[in-house]
C-alpha cells in the first residue's frame, strides 16, 4: 500500500502550493535536527536512511513485512533514522526482555507525540504519560479497575451478560450474511462503559453509536501519527492530505462530547458511594486534596485516562473476535471441534461461564492462537532512553527510542517453526492440557503491561464460547472464503467481510437467551 493510497485529494492548485511549501519547509527543518554522533557499538542500521526522511517512508504501508526482511539482513537489534532521531528495533524474545524488564529504569517512559502536543495532553493519563504522573495514574486507575471487579468473578458476570445481548443481536440476523464489525465494537464498548459511567447503551443509540465513529476514526488515522509527530508542519497546511485534522477532530471528539460530559455528569450527582470509574476517580481525588495529599490527580488527567481506556479496550478486543471468526470460515474443522468440545463439557442448555476455562483447553488454545497469529499490535509503546546502559554488545544512548518489536515473537520462527500457519495444537501438551510459552506475550511484558489484560482475556474467552456454542459459522457464499487480509491503522484489524451465522439449536433442543 503506497503512502498516499485512498487519500482525498483537494483541489490541484492546492497540491502545487502544499508540495512547494513541504519541500522548502523539510528542507529548513532537516537542518535542524542532526543525527548525533554514534558510539562505535551503535546497533547497525539494515539499509543507508534516506535523505531528509531517514527510514520513516521506508515503513509506509506494510512495515510487518519490512521489519521482518530488516530483521533477517541486520539481526535482533538494529537502528533505525526518524528525521534524525535515534531508534533502536529490539526483536526476539530474550532481547525483548532483556531491554523492557531487566533495564526498564533506563527507559520507563514513551515520547511525546505530535497528538499530545496538539490535544495540550504532555504528560496526561496512562499511555503517554511519563515519570512520576504515569505511576500514579497506572496505580489509581488499576485500583479504582479492581474495585469494580477487573480479574473478578464479579466483572465476568457482566461480560456474560453482554454476551447474551451480543449472541441475541447476531441471532436475530436469521443466518443472513451480515459485517458484525459495528456490533461487536459495540457491544465491547459496552463493557468498558458500564465501568467507566456505570451503564451500558443501546446498540442504535445515537449518541453512543457518534463516539464509537471517533474510536473507530481514530484508529483508522492513527497510522499517521509518526509523520505528523516528526512533521508537525504538516497539520497546518490547507487541505487534510495526511489526516491529521480529522485525526484530532475525534480524539478532541472523544475528549469534549463523552469524557468530558460524563466528567460534568459525575460531579453533579455527588454519590457518597461511587458506582463508576468516573465517580470514584473524582472522589479519590478530592480525598487527597482535603488531605493536603501530594498528588497529580486532576481533571485533565482524568480526561485522557477515559480515552486510553476506551480506545485500548474496544478496538483491540474487538478486532481479536473478528480475526477468530475469520480464522474459524477457514478452519472448519477446528470449529467443529471447539463446538463438539463445548458441547461435551458444558453442553447447551445454558451458556460458558469463566468458570467452565479450565475444561476448554482446546477453546482457550484457539483464542491464544488467534492473538498470536493475528498480531494486532505488531509494536509496543516507545520507550524513551532516559540514562545510556548496554545490553547483548550495544549501546543504547541517552535521548535515542526503544521500539519493541512484538511481532517479532509471535512470528518466531525459531520459537513456533511454522509461525504463519494458523495451528492452536501449539498450545496443548500431547496429553491435550493448555501450555502457556513464556514467548506468548500479546499484551507486552515489563512495567507498560497492558492495563487491561485481565479484562480483555476474560472478554475474548467469554465472548468466542459463546458465538461457538450458538453458532455455526459459514461465509457469505459457499465456497467463497473472505481473504485474511489486514487494514492498517493503530492496530491490524481484518478487512471488511460478511460472515453467516447459523444456529446450532434444531426443533426440540433448548436455547438460552438474555
Amino acid at each position: 500500500m503506497d503512502l498516499l493510497d485512498n487519500v482525498d485529494f483537494p483541489e490541484i492548485h492546492w497540491i502545487l502550493v502544499s508540495s512547494v511549501v513541504v519541500l522548502s519547509s523539510v528542507w529548513w527543518m532537516a537542518g535542524r535536527q542532526k543525527m548525533t554522533s554514534k558510539p562505535s557499538n551503535f546497533p547497525p542500521y539494515p539499509e543507508p536512511p534516506s535523505f531528509i526522511f531517514g527510514h520513516l517512508l521506508k515503513l509506509a504501508g506494510d512495515s510487518r513485512q519490512t521489519m521482518r526482511k530488516w530483521r533477517q539482513k541486520s539481526g535482533d537489534i538494529y537502528s533505525l533514522d526518524f528525521r534524525g532521531k535515534h531508534y533502536i528495533v529490539i526483536n526476539g524474545y530474550d532481547k525483548f526482555k532483556d531491554v523492557l524488564v531487566h533495564h526498564a529504569d533506563h527507559v520507563p517512559d514513551a515520547p511525546p507525540s505530535f497528538l499530545t502536543r496538539i490535544l495540550n495532553e504532555d504528560n496526561k493519563g496512562i499511555a503517554e504519560s511519563r515519570g512520576d504522573n504515569w505511576k500514579e495514574q497506572r496505580k489509581v486507575s488499576l485500583s479504582i479497575l479492581r474495585e469494580f471487579g477487573l480479574g473478578k468473578n464479579v466483572l465476568a458476570e457482566r461480560i456474560q451478560k453482554e454476551v447474551s445481548i451480543y449472541t441475541d443481536t447476531l441471532a436475530g440476523y436469521n443466518g443472513c450474511p451480515v459485517d458484525v464489525r459495528l456490533p461487536t465494537t459495540v457491544s465491547i464498548s459496552n463493557i468498558i462503559c458500564a465501568i467507566v459511567v456505570g451503564r451500558r447503551f443501546e446498540y442504535d443509540d445515537p449518541d453512543f453509536l457518534q463516539l464509537i465513529g471517533h474510536m473507530t476514526n481514530a484508529a483508522k488515522y492513527f497510522i499517521w501519527l509518526p509523520l505528523l509527530t516528526f512533521f508537525p508542519f504538516l497539520y497546518y497546511l490547507p487541505g487534510d492530505l495526511f489526516y491529521g485534522k480529522r485525526l484530532v477532530s475525534s480524539f478532541t471528539e472523544i475528549n469534549s462530547s463523552f469524557s468530558q460530559a460524563h466528567i460534568h455528569l459525575a460531579k453533579s450527582r455527588r454519590q457518597a458511594a461511587p458506582d463508576n470509574f468516573i465517580a470514584a476517580y473524582l472522589d479519590k481525588m478530592s480525598r487527597k486534596l482535603q488531605g493536603q495529599e501530594q498528588t497529580l490527580m486532576d481533571e485533565a488527567n482524568l480526561v485522557a485516562v477515559i480515552r486510553n481506556l476506551f480506545i485500548a479496550g474496544t478496538d483491540t478486543t474487538s478486532a481479536i473476535i473478528l480475526w477468530c471468526l475469520l480464522y474459524m470460515l477457514h478452519h472448519p474443522d477446528i470449529q467443529e471441534r471447539v463446538y463438539l468440545e463445548i458441547r461435551s463439557q458444558v453442553g447447551e442448555d445454558r451458556p460458558v461461564s469463566i468458570h467452565d476455562k479450565p475444561r476448554l483447553p482446546l477453546l482457550n488454545a484457539v483464542v491464544m492462537e488467534t492473538q498470536r497469529h493475528s498480531s494486532i499490535t505488531p509494536f509496543a509503546t516507545p520507550r524513551e532512553v532516559i540514562t545510556t546502559f548496554e545490553s547483548h554488545g550495544f549501546t543504547f544512548p541517552k535521548g535515542s527510542v526503544v521500539l519493541p518489536n512484538i511481532d517479532s515473537i509471535l512470528h518466531d520462527e525459531r520459537v513456533w517453526h511454522d509461525p504463519h500457519r494458523f495451528r492452536p495444537e501449539r498450545f496443548l501438551d500431547q496429553h491435550g492440557h493448555l501450555l502457556q510459552p513464556e514467548q506468548f506475550i500479546p499484551f507486552s511484558i515489563g512495567r507498560r503491561v497492558c492495563l487491561g489484560e485481565s479484562l480483555a482475556k476474560m472478554e475474548l474467552f467469554l465472548f468466542i464460547a459463546g458465538i461457538l456454542q450458538r453458532f455455526k459459522l459459514e461465509p457469505e457464499v459457499e465456497g467463497e472464503l473472505p481473504p485474511l487480509k489486514e487494514v492498517y491503522g493503530a492496530i491490524c484489524s481484518p478487512q471488511d467481510f460478511r460472515i453467516r451465522f447459523v444456529a446450532r439449536c434444531q426443533d426440540g433442543d433448548v436455547a438460552f437467551h438474555a
